[in-house]
């Protein structure tokens, strides 16, 4: 993450163009993708509600809507939507279509950084076909994966890793974000502290009590206040 200090930094350096990918609600995508009667209605990939333990891996955009996200338990997923079909994971599927994304990618950059099966960083600062322009090869590559996969993919452009990752997340699903040079402190200054390196549900809980909601309250206080209130990750949320 870039702190408020370094972005003077930065700015006298070469500019870096970083892509962050991000394949839009990938397990129930595919199973979307490979079994027509899914599509366009609510589907939860992960264990059963009749089971114990069962947890969500993840739910389609159509299910997501009646607030089942990630690692909530089956069962409350269920409650939230009765009518939700849930599915087991076919994770030797999605690896297939993991290795066929990453393959695309390396068409671009070899310098990738993956995240997890559905998730990369790319640096196209020299990109292999010689398109230049960031944005061109972001909707270049999400062509490709749309085409070749039959999938979505959001993509965040920056300069830096971590304002390229909060830039894909802003318009998903099958959203391109672009943000440069000159607005990265503004966005930084507007972006709720939720969305900071190292902020959970309960730090977020604990900034909002202090009246710490977003980055620009966090640049008001020195490094030694944050790291009084938060620990030593305290001294990444502002420099």
């Amino acid at each position: 993450m870039v702190g408020f200090s370094e972005i003077g930094q930065v700015a006298m350096e070469p500019y870096r163009k970083i892509i962050h990918m991000d394949m839009d609600a990938f397990y129930a995508s595919v199973e979307q993708r490979d079994f027509p009667e899914y599509r366009g209605v609510p589907i939860v990939v992960g264990g059963s509600p009749e089971g114990r333990g069962g947890v969500v891996a993840t739910a389609s955009y159509e299910a997501r809507k009646f607030g089942i996200r990630s690692a909530m338990p089956s069962k409350t997923a269920q409650r939230l939507c009765p009518q939700a079909i849930f599915v087991l994971p076919r994770f030797d599927a999605y690896k297939a279509v993991s290795k066929s994304f990453r393959a695309i990618l390396h068409r671009y950059t070899d310098i990738i950084e993956p995240l997890s099966l559905d998730e990369a960083y790319l640096d196209v600062t020299e990109d292999k076909l010689g398109i230049g322009y960031a944005m061109d090869i972001a909707e270049s590559i999400r062509a490709a994966v749309k085409k070749e996969l039959g999938l979505t993919v959001s993509a965040g452009v920056s300069i830096n890793k971590f304002v390229a990752k909060v830039a894909s997340d802003l318009h998903k699903p099958d959203g391109l974000t672009f943000i440069g040079p000159s607005r990265i402190e503004s966005f930084m200054e507007s972006l709720p502290v939720g969305k900071f390196y190292g902020v959970g549900k309960v730090t977020a809980e604990k900034m909002h009590r202090l009246g710490l909601v977003t980055g620009g309250d966090l640049k008001k206080h020195s490094e030694d206040e944050l790291v009084a209130h938060f620990g030593k990750t305290g001294r990444f949320f502002t420099k």
